[in-house]
């Protein structure tokens, strides 16, 4: 089955999103110039979700993707819920109060969140009542703790991820007398996500992640060229402090049976993530909320099993490790990615397309042939396709597209092959997940002028 480049590029721009911050008097003040999103489903529904917003009541912007595992019930709670909660914990004391007397009045909230949002990114209307009256109770505890400091941003992140989780968790064992609600509760608490956020407010870069979602700083050297710098670390079995930290919790006779064919009880390849309360609660408490849960939950294979060797629960967190970079003139794009990308790419690959698309210069690599034989044909073939490249590089409006255009397409040489780029995007349904994962990326431009500034100011 073979696509036309323009039913290729129909597919490839279907998800995309593009926002570009605005400027005051000609001046933008923001260290973001814009970012670009975008998504290429696999699983059908996508599980994959992404978030952007302005914080309105504190300086900064958030920026996230979220990988669901076991459906996507979790991963679009969270993407809709959390940053939410990162917003109210940066919220000064006053302002806290603030909110709280308006909702008291019946007042007219201020808004805490502007939303960049596709059309395609869903929200759930049905739940957003159960969802403030959970993010009200946690702001009055705020307002009840305050201890008249200001809020460290690092600690902000952190109770904002393990606050969700848990809250996730008990609406899911109260239930709910509407039954369509109380399914929803339940299904988001028994499948999974994963998280990886930025917090960008003037030269200050922070990254929260739990699982095995990416961010990737792009930085441009002094000649030119792009490196990558890594700004999370995957929360898997490839992770040797991980697997220590997750062996470090529980008793040692059950090392054994903690990681087993690289997975967390033989089950979870995250280490890390929301929801997934199979790995959290006790089996009487999982046969509890079962037993009294909807029918519907009775059909669901992935409720009823208990995993092996599950005896001194909780054997997963939400709990994100932070990461603060300050930024510099030479850092000028950030990428945040499901690992549907970082399967399929290299990060200094990812550096290099990004960089060349955002500054307009292809540098022209010389071309590597690797162990390959080739001939005068193919190695003219090459360079003509090379050259068509340089005309056509510049097609994407939209750097994530670009990115995924890659990702999908590219052959041994590392340029877009538009056969296999067609193949990949024409497998059917049941197919596609073999070969890919969901693919979900943000691109995140930064600006230097600014950055400069405010580094000389400091």
């Amino acid at each position: 089955f073979y696509l036309t480049p323009p039913q290729v590029n129909s597919i490839l721009k279907a998800n995309e999103y593009s926002f570009k911050v605005p400027e005051f008097d000609g001046k933008n003040v923001s260290s973001v110039l814009g970012f670009d999103s975008n998504q290429l489903p696999a699983n059908a529904p996508i599980e994959d979700r992404r978030s952007a917003a302005t914080c309105l009541q504190t300086r900064g912007m958030l920026l996230g993707v979220f990988d669901g595992h076991a459906g996507c019930a979790c991963a679009q709670a969270v993407s809709e819920r959390l940053f939410y909660y990162i917003a109210v914990s940066l919220l000064p004391h006053e302002t806290l109060l603030e909110i709280e007397n308006a909702v008291e009045s019946g007042r007219a909230l201020l808004p805490i969140l502007q939303w960049h949002k596709h059309p395609n990114d869903y929200f759930s209307k049905e739940a957003s009542k159960l969802y403030f009256n959970s993010l009200r109770t946690y702001w009055q505890e705020l307002i009840d703790l305050n201890s008249g400091e200001t809020t460290d941003v690092r600690e902000a992140l952190i109770n904002a991820f393990k606050r969700l989780d848990n809250d996730i968790s008990l609406e899911a064992q109260v239930g709910d007398p509407n039954s369509f609600l109380n399914y929803l509760v339940l299904r988001v608490a028994f499948s999974g996500a994963t998280a990886c956020v930025a917090h960008v407010d003037g030269v200050d870069l922070h990254i929260a992640n739990t699982g095995d979602s990416r961010a990737m700083l792009g930085v441009q050297e002094e000649d030119g060229s792009w490196s990558a710098v890594n700004l999370s670390y995957d929360h898997n079995a490839q992770n040797e402090h991980e697997v220590e930290r997750v062996k470090m919790e529980h008793p040692k006779s059950e090392e054994k049976s903690l990681v087993k064919q690289d997975r967390l009880l033989g089950l979870l390849m995250p280490f890390r993530a929301f929801g997934d309360v199979k790995f959290k609660w006790s089996i009487e408490l999982q046969k509890r909320v079962i037993e009294s849960g909807p029918d519907q939950l009775n059909d669901n294979e992935y409720t009823k099993f208990i995993p092996p060797n599950y005896h001194t629960p909780p054997y997963l967190t939400a709990e994100p490790e932070v990461i603060h970079h300050k930024l510099r003139p030479q850092d000028k794009f950030l990428v945040l990615a499901t690992d549907g990308l970082w399967e399929t790419m290299h990060r200094q690959d990812v550096a290099r397309i990004v960089g060349e698309y955002l500054t307009g210069v292809h540098h022209q690599q010389p071309i590597a042939v690797g162990g390959y034989k080739v001939t005068l044909g193919q190695m003219h073939g090459l360079l003509t396709e090379r050259r068509a490249r340089i005309s056509s590089v510049f097609e994407d409006q939209n750097a994530a597209t670009h990115l995924i255009r890659h990702a999908v397409g590219n052959n041994e040489f590392g340029t877009v092959d538009h056969e296999r780029l067609s193949k990949m995007l024409s497998l059917p349904e049941e197919l596609a997940r073999m070969y890919r994962d969901d693919i979900t990326i943000i691109v995140v431009q930064f600006n230097s002028h600014v950055i400069g500034a405010c580094q000389n100011e400091e």
